[in-house]
């Protein structure tokens, strides 16, 4: 059984961070392995507070996974701080682990900032150049380029800017995009792989760009090649939120297991 690492928060309510991960891992048939970075005290309403863990503790995890286990992949998610983040890019230049897929969370379901502004840029400098991929959504690209991202062309834009930062390869999300459907472009390269899908009348939606980011890690661990993980991951999410378990009073988690019990052809 391949294995994957999350590097990212805890949510306390299980619909994100590492909790979603590794029930993403889990579902796709990779064994999860976890370092986390803050403990957050959360729910579907939303986030009541962040501790972060001492760096030195999140380099010990890291590599403590790493020495034993090995990873054929490794998704980071909320890295809180720029010392986190520079001791995550550090460990992982360091170590010259598997595909690298970096969620760059910035912001909660319930408009938390989960990364400050100094990280930002240090996440610019020292950890988008290490990634096999990066997920960001409209916001985030935002953030990321000072770029404006309101529709597909603005999307395209953001992407083309990422790449020239050094990127080599970006998946902007299209959930927050001025677009009837919801459209995910991955950019690699030259080549640009398109995913649409429906959006759904649902506020259960809370860690969709973790689980998804997780997906993408999984299916790279099992060997497929980024456009395939990506639509694997892509068509996984859909039904994750389809099949949406209806819990909370604001933003509901995702179905993970959901292929348990309404299989799928893969």
């Amino acid at each position: 059984m391949p294995t994957a690492l999350t590097i990212a928060g805890s949510d306390s309510g299980g619909g994100a961070g590492i909790q979603a991960d590794l029930k993403t891992f889990e579902a796709l048939g990779v064994f999860g392995t976890s370092a986390v970075t803050a403990i957050t005290a959360q729910n579907t309403v939303g986030v009541h507070a962040v501790h972060p863990v001492p760096v030195p503790i999140i380099v010990a995890q890291i590599e403590a996974v790493l020495d034993d286990l090995g990873v054929a992949a490794i998704k980071t998610g909320m890295l809180a701080s720029s010392e986190i983040v520079d001791a995550v890019a550090g460990v992982l230049a360091d170590w010259h682990a598997g595909p690298l897929v970096v969620d760059p969370v910035m912001v909660s379901k319930s408009r938390h900032r989960l990364l400050t502004d100094d990280a930002v840029q240090t996440m610019v400098r020292r950890l988008l150049p290490l990634a096999t991929v990066i997920t960001p959504n409209a916001p985030e690209a935002e953030a990321l380029t000072g770029h404006p991202v309101r529709t597909e062309a603005d999307a395209r834009e953001a992407a083309r800017r990422l790449l020239d930062l050094g990127v080599r390869a970006v998946i902007v999300k299209g959930g927050h995009l001025d677009t009837a459907d919801i459209v995910d472009l991955l950019f690699e390269g030259d080549s640009v792989t398109e995913a649409r899908g429906e959006r759904h009348a649902t506020r259960h939606t809370h860690g969709t760009g973790c689980t998804f980011a997780a997906a993408i890690a999984a299916w790279l661990a099992r060997g497929q090649t980024l456009p395939e993980a990506f639509l694997r991951a892509r068509r996984y999410l859909d039904g994750a939120i389809r099949h949406a378990p209806g819990l909370g009073h604001g933003a509901g988690p995702v179905a993970h297991f959901w292929q348990a019990d309404h299989p799928e052809p893969r």
